[in-house]
């Protein structure tokens, strides 16, 4: 087997009234990427703390996030999508402003390529197992004090 690529990510648990802040494709199918975090690249030279903020402002369309604390750091293989192995950034965000229970929101993508659609909303943090590609694999620590 080839060596994988290791591709520096990642990932925001947004926290309000024990609710975890989701959202899903609007134009692919739950089967194909069901519900998933905030979450991206860090770029060459970025601090991830400064991608989480830029992803959760980029994936919701929403600006008033701050850090309350790094959580850890998980690996994750996405083979067989990509020969790839993730290293995951995992961060506790706090949202200070309000928000429906559900949203449409867009990512641009710095304007290169069509923008990638979303529907955001509110589940209960025990519900927070369904995420997607082991995107809930530090949540036990939101328990943590």
């Amino acid at each position: 087997m080839a060596n994988k690529a290791i591709t520096e990510k990642v990932l925001c648990y947004i926290v309000r009234d024990d609710r975890l802040l989701v959202f899903r494709h609007v134009d692919y199918s739950w089967e194909e990427v069901g519900v998933q975090v905030p979450a991206g690249t860090v770029r060459a030279g970025e601090d991830p703390h400064d991608a989480a903020l830029r992803e959760a402002r980029e994936e919701t369309g929403l600006a008033a996030f701050g850090i309350v604390r790094k959580l850890g750091v998980a690996e994750y293989d996405i083979t067989p999508y990509r020969a790839e192995i993730q290293r995951r950034h995992v961060f506790q965000l706090a949202l200070h402003e309000d928000t429906p229970e559900r949203w449409m929101s867009r990512e641009e993508h710095d304007g290169e390529g069509e923008p990638t659609r979303f529907e955001c909303f509110w589940i209960p943090l025990q519900h927070a197992h369904v995420l997607q590609s082991g995107q809930g694999a530090l949540l036990h620590r939101l328990l943590e004090r």
